[in-house]
């Protein structure tokens, strides 16, 4: 069956290039950008103002922080590693696979969905949650995987520190990463989640979810780094640099990120 348009833009599909292609073949058609799935808007929006300043192409794979850290250590030939975790990348260079540290470009936040017509209504302090909780009136709700998602690590820890993540657990419906997390939550089958706020206000969610944003006090946060990978050409190091630049910063900021050193 078909997916619907709305479901179809909601999750973010992990584009890999064929192995067989090769970092070489890569770097001469664009290099291969790995990217945590909550940047889908703002990445998308930030590639076309570089290519439209610059004239140099990039594409972008759309997926799981944990997934991307592992396909990076069996050779993916990507060339920038946008993580949502920078613990992710702080390894990926102990082990000699960045050509440095990297740089922190963002900090994400959580928000709680819910679908329209849902009983759920979101608040800051997750007290609809736990009331619908208490009546048994939850019966699924989504989060990314906490096993290898930064943002369902986070989700989790949230829910802990609100005392909801035992009774939560049996109606969780895991998502790959928190793009497919979002479609779960909105997808009418579900009485809400906890996703990126960064999706949250992004237009075709926006359009059709309400939510309301996680105290960041509730759990470890969502430190973004970015790397360049040891085989990066030239076309990655001038995007890599691009988003340090004021805009590509102001669309993260647009899109609900909080900029780093209070920019």
């Amino acid at each position: 069956m078909p997916l619907h348009p709305t479901r179809r833009c909601l999750i973010a599909a992990l584009a890999l290039l064929p192995l067989g292609a090769g970092p070489a073949r890569a770097r001469a058609d664009a290099p291969v950008i790995a990217a945590a799935s909550d940047l889908q808007f703002a990445i998308e929006e930030i590639a076309a103002a570089f290519t439209a300043e610059t004239g140099m192409r990039v594409r972008l794979a759309l997926g799981s922080t944990g997934n991307f850290a592992r396909q990076i250590r069996a050779g993916a030939p990507f060339e920038l590693f946008m993580a949502a975790d920078e613990q992710f990348i702080i390894d990926l260079h102990a082990d000699g696979l960045t050509r440095d540290a990297g740089s922190l470009y963002a900090i994400g936040r959580l928000a709680l969905v819910a679908p329209p017509g849902a009983a759920l209504v979101p608040d800051d302090g997750l007290d609809g949650l736990a009331a619908m909780l208490q009546a048994g009136q939850i019966t699924r709700f989504a989060i990314a995987n906490p096993e290898h998602a930064p943002y369902g690590m986070r989700a989790r820890e949230a829910l802990i520190t609100r005392g909801l993540w035992d009774r939560l657990r049996p109606a969780l419906v895991m998502g790959e990463n928190v793009s497919q997390a979002a479609a779960f939550a909105l997808s009418g089958n579900a009485q809400g989640g906890i996703i990126a706020l960064s999706l949250a206000l992004a237009p075709p969610i926006a359009a059709r979810a309400r939510h309301a944003l996680i105290p960041d006090a509730w759990h470890q946060p969502l430190r973004q780094r970015m790397a360049l990978m040891r085989n990066a050409g030239p076309v990655a190091q001038a995007f890599h640099d691009y988003l340090s630049a004021p805009p590509a910063r102001a669309t993260l900021a647009r899109h609900g990120f909080v900029l780093p050193e209070g920019g």
